[in-house]
C-alpha cells in the first residue's frame, strides 16, 4: 500500500497526540511519546501543553521530583526526558552512539584519547557514590586524577561512559539549576527495566510510525537497524518516494483527509528531529530557518499539519509577549486560531504578567 505525504503527516500527528489533545496523565504521555527532547530544561512542558487536556507544569515537575521520570543523554547523544524505566533500559542500548562520539567528537575526542575508560568510569562511580556532582565539580574532581587533561573533556568522557542522570532542580518548572549528575542506577534504584533493540524499534514506531529504517536510525543514532527490522513482524507500506515504510502490525492509520488543528509546537519538539526525511512535518526551506547551525530548534507554528512559521516568548518584569513569525501567508482563520492559542499559552506559562500576542507580517 502506498502512503501519500499527507497520509504520513496525519499518521505522525495522531501518534504524537497532535490531531486532538489527549486526556492521559503526564507520565503515560511521556511513555507513549518515547520520551521528550530536553536539551533545554523547559521545552518538555510546552510539548505536553500542546498535547494534553488540562496539563499543568506541576504535573511534570512532580514526576521529576519523585523520580518517575529522568533527564538523561540517550538518542543521538542528546538529553531526553523519559520514564525511569526507559532511562535504565535504553541507556545501554544506545552505548554505541556514545562510543562513536568519543571517537568523532570534534571538541573532545582528541582531548580524551588514550585514557583508560574503565579507570575513568570506576573513579566517576566512586565520586558519585559520595554525592551528586555538577559538571564543573565532576570535571575538577577527575582532573585531580588526570591533571594533564582538561576538566570539561573529562566530564564529557564520564557522561559517555556511564548512565548519568541530571537531577533536580534541573528541569523543574520555575527553578534554575546547573546540570548535576548522579548515576542512573543509584537515582532510580528499585526500578525494573530490561529492553532489546527490537523493543526500542517498536516503541519508536508506536510514537512516530510508519517510518523507514533510516528514520529509526536518525531518531536513535544507532546504525545497521535494517538487520533488526528484517527479523521483526511488521506491517509494510511504501511512501510517496517509493521507500519502504514499517509499522506495528496492529497500528491503525487515520484518514488522510482528517483536519489538523493549529498547534504551537515546543522548541526542540520531537517530530522535527526524529526522522531522516522530515518533510512529513516541515519542508526543507522552513527547516533551515527553524533549526540553527548549532542545533537550537525554535518553537513552531503548525498549520494544516505542517510547520508554517515560528514563535517565541519575550518577557519583561511586567509583560510577556508571544511573537508569531509566519513563513507563509496564513489565512485569516488560521492566524486568528494561532493568536488565540498564543493567549492561552501565555496564560499558562506566564500567569501574573500582562499578555500580548504579536503576529508579524510576511
Amino acid at each position: 500500500m502506498k502512503l501519500s505525504l499527507r497520509a504520513l503527516n496525519r499518521a505522525t500527528l495522531e501518534r504524537q497526540l497532535l490531531l486532538r489533545r489527549a486526556t492521559m496523565p503526564a507520565l503515560a504521555a511521556v511513555e507513549h511519546l518515547a520520551g521528550l527532547q530536553a536539551q533545554a530544561p523547559f521545552p518538555p512542558y510546552y510539548a505536553l501543553w500542546a498535547r494534553l487536556h488540562g496539563f499543568k507544569p506541576h504535573d511534570l515537575a512532580k514526576l521529576l521530583l519523585d523520580r518517575s521520570v529522568a533527564r538523561i543523554v540517550l538518542m543521538r547523544g542528546t538529553v531526553h526526558l523519559v520514564t525511569a524505566a526507559d532511562a535504565l533500559a535504553w541507556r545501554p542500548l544506545v552505548q554505541p552512539v556514545m562510543d562513536r562520539d568519543l571517537r568523532t567528537n570534534t571538541l573532545h575526542a582528541a582531548r580524551v584519547a588514550g585514557l583508560d575508560h574503565g579507570e575513568v568510569a570506576a573513579v566517576t562511580r566512586e565520586l558519585l557514590a559520595q554525592r551528586p556532582h555538577t559538571s564543573a565539580q565532576l570535571g575538577a574532581a577527575l582532573a585531580e586524577k588526570w591533571p594533564d587533561r582538561e576538566s570539561d573533556a573529562l566530564t564529557h568522557l564520564a557522561r559517555c561512559l556511564l548512565p548519568l542522570v541530571q537531577i533536580p532542580p534541573r528541569g523543574v518548572w520555575g527553578q534554575a539549576g546547573q546540570p548535576t549528575y548522579q548515576l542512573a542506577d543509584h537515582w532510580l534504584a528499585g526500578v525494573d527495566a530490561v529492553a532489546s533493540v527490537e523493543q526500542l524499534v517498536r516503541r519508536y514506531l508506536a510514537a512516530f510510525g510508519p517510518a523507514t529504517v533510516a528514520d529509526v536510525q536518525a531518531w536513535s543514532g544507532l546504525t545497521k537497524l535494517g538487520e533488526v527490522v528484517d527479523g521483526m513482524d511488521l506491517r509494510q507500506y511504501v511512501d510517496h518516494a517509493g521507500r519502504a515504510l514499517y509499522d506495528l502490525p496492529d497500528a491503525t492509520l487515520p484518514d488522510e483527509n482528517v483536519p489538523a488543528p493549529q498547534r504551537l509546537l515546543a522548541p526542540f519538539d520531537q517530530p522535527l528531529l526524529s526522522y531522516a526525511d522530515r518533510t512529513r512535518v516541515i519542508c526543507d526551506e522552513h527547516r533551515k530557518r527553524v533549526i540553527s547551525q548549532n542545533g537550537l530548534v525554535k518553537g513552531t507554528l503548525l498549520v494544516g499539519g505542517f510547520v508554517k512559521g515560528a514563535w517565541e516568548v519575550k518577557t519583561t518584569r511586567e509583560a510577556a509577549t508571544l511573537v508569531l513569525t509566519p513563513y507563509e501567508r496564513l489565512p485569516k482563520r488560521d492566524a486568528a486560531a494561532l493568536e488565540s492559542s498564543g493567549r492561552r499559552l501565555l496564560a499558562w506559562a506566564e500567569p501574573g504578567l500582562h499578555h500580548d500576542v504579536q503576529l508579524l507580517p510576511m
